[in-house]
């Protein structure tokens, strides 16, 4: 089963909120084969600019990878994150930056290009090939991810960067000063094996 080209097909612009828990609970848990998920993984992401430092996190991130064909899917709302160095700051980020009144999730969808089975237990290094949407915007991206399995739960580990102009975020002047046009994204998750039904 192909998950990613199965969310394209779903049009998440408009039904992501009501789908995705069908999505996750239903077709992953539909016993067609070996399913990995996670509804609390952790996601963080850091803005070092000259002037400031943004820090900001959620635990809301939720997942699921087949072992099988190794599709994957990951998303995380918006309004999850917290963190950063005041109220107006993450309201910003909430209303002018990411617009999480139009773009409530950000989401990355896809395969496992390397071939493994996670029922063994071992730490594999690969590559998650897929479509990272945020504000709106997919951009195709490659991540390096590493992955290690004890055969019924795998602890996911994979750290990269987000330019803004990927996704058409666009950062006022008066502060370009105090936010990076490239973010730092780090993402931890232990995901659980499903029982077939």
């Amino acid at each position: 089963m192909d998950f990613g080209k199965l969310i394209n097909d779903l049009n998440l612009k408009k039904q992501i909120v009501i789908l995705i828990p069908f999505f996750f609970f239903t077709v992953f848990c539909s016993g067609q084969e070996q399913i990995y998920k996670t509804t609390e993984g952790r996601i963080t992401f850091k803005s070092e600019a000259p002037l400031e430092t943004i820090i900001a996190s959620s635990s809301k991130l939720e997942g699921a990878i087949g072992n099988d064909d190794l599709s994957f899917a990951f998303l995380v709302p918006i309004l999850s994150f917290n963190g950063f160095n005041n109220g107006l700051q993450r309201q910003h980020f909430y209303e002018n930056y990411l617009e999480a009144s139009k773009y409530p999730q950000a989401s990355f969808t896809g395969k496992i290009i390397e071939f493994v089975d996670f029922s063994i237990p071992g730490t594999y290094n690969v590559r998650a090939k897929g479509q990272l949407k945020i504000h709106g915007r997919t951009k195709e991206r490659i991540i390096k991810v590493e992955l290690i399995s004890t055969g019924t739960v795998i602890t996911a580990k994979a750290q990269f960067m987000v330019p803004l102009m990927d996704h058409q975020i666009e950062v006022p002047k008066i502060v370009n000063q105090k936010i990076a046009q490239e973010i730092a994204v780090t993402i931890r998750a232990s995901l659980s094996l499903t029982p077939k039904p």
